[in-house]
């Protein structure tokens, strides 16, 4: 047997070392990735547990066990109104829920634990040059404000550090910003509504719920929020400097609001309600108007994105003006369970979430943040596009999905 110039000398034969190495090594790499994964997920586990018992030991020798769960009943309820607000500006492309979670317990439980450690050191210095009032004062305004803000911002930082294929930009930015600032005011409203039912009895309580729970529910949020879209225009700038100080500026900015909040606090009286009236609710409605804005520019991005797929014969221009508008998002899932059911429902959505992925992903791209895996994540987007369009079709045109017929390649970059 001779060996021509551009022959395959293992044809027929056995596969070469180095390829069978590679195999072996690939297969080294993937058992080491679900090593790492699982091991990672231990240490975040047994982290967030460990901070759980701290702060149940704490509320349980300073509050006691049943003020502690009537604590815990009504700092819950501000939830009810500060959690679905992040959810709905989250709907065009729905960050995955282990995320969620985690940003929520990362600010209840780990940056709350932080900013105890941290506030409390600061209190008994403060409180030994001065007195415990007035120590009590300098630490919220002057150590509590950055402290805090740091520990809840670390949580957005690392993921966009470490999960950049799922942080998209803005929009991303202030979902988990708000999700971990949540946390962390359902954390810090146990402690006052604790104190102030220990203290003050039913009256006191009542004022303190009023005060954190229904005037001021997203406060927490909205200073973190600032944070959380300094590193949203991180995520999405080609500029290295603008990398670095757009997070740094958006942190000192929820430093400068927290603490104008603290000094109110401090002060009480006339001067709550006058900074209440004149910063915090004009705050408010500006956080309002972003928020509105965020979601309606997220679906203007996600038919912009999605455009050179319509012209690549992927997406029809209906379904490019469906996928960028809620209302008729929320119409075409409606269609699709009227003419074909829940399963033809459950394709439409999932056609949707990945429209959604694949016009965010092409936004990286554009903007040169994506991985190094865009070009294949691509593809499968594309293909899982197909194939669920074909299952809530398949009922509406009164014929079982068939086989895939052959679709375009990706448009041009």
């Amino acid at each position: 047997m001779t060996w021509g110039r551009g022959a395959d000398p293992y044809a027929g034969g056995e596969p070469p070392r180095a390829a069978a190495g590679e195999a072996v090594a690939a297969g080294r790499a993937t058992r080491r990735h679900v090593l790492r994964g699982w091991i990672l997920t231990g240490v975040v586990v047994a982290g967030f547990a460990l901070a759980a018992l701290v702060l149940a030991a704490y509320y349980g020798m300073t509050l006691g066990v049943l003020t502690t769960l009537l604590a815990i009943l009504l700092a819950v309820l501000p939830l009810g109104i500060v959690i679905p607000t992040f959810l709905w500006i989250d709907r065009f492309e729905a960050e995955p829920t282990t995320y969620l979670v985690v940003a929520f317990l990362w600010g209840a439980l780990i940056a709350a634990l932080l900013a105890a450690v941290f506030n409390t050191g600061a209190l008994l210095v403060f409180s030994a040059v001065t007195n415990p009032e007035e120590g009590r004062a300098a630490t919220a305004v002057f150590v509590a404000p950055f402290v805090e803000e740091a520990a809840k911002g670390l949580l957005v930082l690392l993921l966009w550090w470490r999960r950049r294929a799922e942080f998209d930009g803005l929009t991303d930015g202030i979902v988990y910003a708000g999700i971990t600032a949540a946390g962390f005011a359902f954390t810090e409203n146990i402690q006052y509504l604790g104190l102030a039912y220990q203290h003050g009895g039913g009256q006191a309580l009542t004022g303190v719920f009023v005060l954190r729970g229904l005037f001021s529910p997203f406060a927490h949020p909205i200073f973190t929020v600032m944070t959380g879209i300094g590193v949203g225009i991180a995520a999405t700038t080609r500029h290295r400097p603008l990398k670095v100080l757009a997070p740094l500026v958006g942190y000192l900015l929820a430093v400068l609001a927290h603490a104008l909040w603290n000094t109110a606090a401090v002060t009480g009286g006339q001067g709550l309600v006058a900074v209440y009236l004149t910063v915090e609710l004009p705050v408010f409605v500006a956080f309002v108007i972003l928020v509105v804005w965020v979601r309606r520019r997220e679906g203007r991005l996600i038919g912009r994105y999605l455009g050179p797929y319509a012209d690549a014969g992927w997406l029809g221009p209906g379904e490019v003006a469906m996928l960028s508008s809620m209302a008729r998002r929320r119409g075409a899932r409606a269609w699709a369970r009227e003419t074909g059911g829940r399963g033809a429902m459950r394709s439409m959505q999932r056609f949707q979430d990945a429209a959604s992925e694949l016009a965010l992903l092409r936004l990286r791209m554009h903007h040169g943040t994506a991985d190094l895996r865009a070009s294949e994540t691509e593809r499968a987007l594309l293909d899982t596009m197909v194939v669920r369009r074909r299952e809530f079709l398949g009922p509406a045109l009164g014929r079982p999905p068939g086989p895939a017929a052959a679709s375009p390649g990706p448009p041009g970059r």
